[in-house]
């Protein structure tokens, strides 16, 4: 009975997609709805300039006013909201007919594109998501390695449990935005150029939930398991490659998650102050020339990443499991 209760209150796949879609298809509604307001003053300044008459008529007046004022005076010139080449908030179809022209449009068709020229187009997100993506993953593997090796310290030693886990914690409390171009500019002046210093910052984002998760992971085997591998006279790497580990595999997958999107994080903030490819030139390349549409385009391409890339560590970690009997 307690079996087909079980399967009864299990979702299937198909069951979770309306509400899943309702949602969806609810925030995109939302989404356009909050694109009037946001676009209200730009629209009907350009009707303004094609002879229409505005509510209240001047400059100066709708200055003070708020942006829903302004929509409910004029209700009927606000049609255009939704189609400003340089928007506030651009319409989800501005940002999906971006991501077209600037993904397979630019890769066909484009004189740069991979069709034209053999190469990717350093104008593509497609181009611009590959260099993220090399620095995210260099990032993701420092960080994930000195994050393992520091939990593996923190456990078998009171003296680093002391000292280097209070500093890690310390290490999160300063803003990433201010410790990037530090980090840039102090590489730079040994000579290290290129991916590396953004690795570094993807780093430096992605040990600490390693580092958390994973002591936590060892820490895990309860007293009864550690007296019993004490019984057997193993020593601590024993401990640590018998029980430990085995342990803080479900530990250690959790926090792979957060670090790998903690790591994209840290790649596109490192491409700020480099500007030299990458999703978070691209998006500072927008906020320069006011191309709003080109950094929301930029912001579903790395949103979409994240999810990828956090899928596959889900995956691997279900394939991890099955192997380990921990998982069926």
């Amino acid at each position: 009975m307690s079996v087909a209760s079980t399967t009864s209150v299990t979702p299937r796949r198909g069951q979770r997609l309306p509400p899943v879609l309702g949602v969806v298809l609810a925030l995109i509604a939302l989404w356009y709805v909050a694109v009037v307001p946001m676009n209200a003053r730009e629209t009907l300044t350009q009707a303004e300039r094609a002879g229409a008459i505005i509510d209240p008529p001047t400059a100066v007046d709708r200055r003070d006013m708020s942006s829903w004022a302004l929509v409910a005076r004029n209700p009927g010139l606000l049609g255009a909201s939704w189609s400003l080449d340089r928007p506030r908030l651009p319409a989800p179809h501005q940002v999906v007919t971006e991501l077209y022209a600037s993904t397979i449009d630019e890769e066909i068709n484009g004189r740069s594109g991979i069709v034209q020229s053999g190469t990717l187009s350093n104008r593509s997100l497609v181009y611009h998501g590959l260099v993220t993506l090399n620095a995210t993953f260099l990032g993701f593997v420092i960080g994930a390695t000195l994050g393992v090796v520091l939990a593996i310290g923190i456990v078998h030693s009171r003296v680093m449990d002391m000292s280097v886990m209070p500093w890690a914690i310390v290490s999160q409390t300063i803003p990433i935005v201010a410790l990037a171009p530090m980090i840039i500019v102090v590489l730079y002046s040994v000579g290290v150029q290129g991916l590396l210093p953004k690795a570094v910052i993807s780093a430096y984002l992605s040990f600490f939930p390693v580092v958390v998760g994973m002591v936590k992971g060892l820490r895990s085997p309860d007293r009864m398991q550690l007296d019993l591998m004490h019984t057997y006279n193993a020593s601590k790497a024993r401990v640590l490659w018998a029980l430990r580990l085995p342990a803080s595999v479900p530990y250690l997958f959790a926090s792979l998650k957060i670090a790998i999107a903690a790591s994209l994080v840290g790649a596109i903030v490192g491409e700020l102050p480099v500007q030299k490819g990458g999703l978070g030139a691209r998006m500072l390349a927008g906020s320069y020339y006011g191309q709003t549409v080109q950094i929301w385009a930029a912001l579903f391409v790395a949103a979409a990443l994240a999810a990828l890339l956090v899928w596959a560590i889900g995956a691997a970690e279900r394939r991890a499991l099955r192997r380990m009997g921990m998982a069926p």
